[in-house]
């Protein structure tokens, strides 16, 4: 595939299609590159600007092309929808990438949950990425329908579109040194693989001791104080609107020039009404813009 990706860049084979007469929005620059051409083989940006030849030209008359949202945390599961009609949701609302934790479905069919979201999401316009459930079940009070242990999620590790470990809600676990969980984090941190957090108020010494653990994000935080604390200490810091959780605004004044690069927008938890109604990440890039 990257030959071809090459072979077309050079000009020395046609592109798929370019896109021309656009505005690109270059969020790397933060500039528009107004009249813009940009040419695509096998999916991929081969050129911009670039004078390569195409199979098909569409002409965008105008029209401003961005980068695809990403939504850095979600359980797909809370909107009630397979994947393939979630795509069909949030792609009209600028979404062309997902990193989702398929924890739901995991506590009720364990490997084969997993293994289900993996398979159904594999051709499907979406790209979907996915974290590895870490508290399956989610309490040992919970009546859960299977249970996912550290010896389960090695060949998780061969899938491509498996990045990491998802959120470790247990903290107390990691505080205290649980042994099956800290089997679970020790396997990914030792393939060089992220894990994500859980740590609603967690704060001093104990958030220090949680991410000496090597957790890297969390998407619980409900203060902008808790965020900077958070972030002061090396965090990634996902700001959550979702349906019933819903932080953005009161995080907003953590977010500066300085520290915006440790800041991502993430849904968790959103129904199916609300992504139809409101829409996705591009809700949340309009509260932003509101708040100013």
């Amino acid at each position: 595939m990257k030959k071809d990706i090459i072979e077309a860049a050079m000009g020395k084979a046609q592109c798929d299609v370019n896109y021309t007469n656009c505005i690109l929005v270059d969020v790397l620059s933060g500039r528009l590159l107004k009249d813009s051409v940009i040419s695509i083989k096998n999916g991929y940006v081969a050129g911009i600007n670039d004078g390569l030849s195409a199979k098909e030209t569409i002409d965008l008359k105008g029209m401003y092309l961005a980068p695809g949202l990403i939504d850095a945390h979600v359980h797909i599961e809370s909107s009630l929808l397979t994947p393939a009609e979630y795509a069909k949701v949030v792609i009209p609302h600028g979404t062309t990438t997902v990193v989702a934790d398929p924890h739901e479905i995991a506590n009720v069919m364990g490997y084969d949950g997993m293994r289900y979201m993996l398979n159904v999401s594999e051709n499907i316009p979406l790209d979907v990425y996915f974290m590895v459930p870490s508290c399956v079940p989610a309490t040992d009070f919970d009546t859960a329908g299977a249970a996912l242990y550290a010896s389960d999620m090695h060949q998780f590790l061969q899938e491509p579109r498996v990045l990491g470990l998802g959120e470790v809600m247990n903290y107390p676990g990691v505080l205290a040194q649980d042994p099956q969980l800290m089997d679970k984090i020790a396997l990914f941190k030792s393939n060089g693989r992220p894990i994500d957090g859980h740590s609603p108020g967690l704060s001093g010494a104990r958030l220090s001791a949680y991410i000496a653990a090597g957790i890297g994000s969390d998407h619980e935080c409900t203060t902008a104080e808790e965020a900077l604390e958070k972030v002061d200490k090396g965090m990634f810091i996902m700001l959550r609107e979702g349906s019933t959780a819903k932080d953005l605004r009161n995080l907003l004044s953590a977010v500066r020039g300085e520290n915006a690069g440790r800041f991502l927008l993430c849904s968790d938890d959103r129904h199916c009404n609300d992504l139809r109604d409101e829409g996705h990440i591009d809700y949340s890039l309009r509260l932003m813009l509101d708040a100013g």
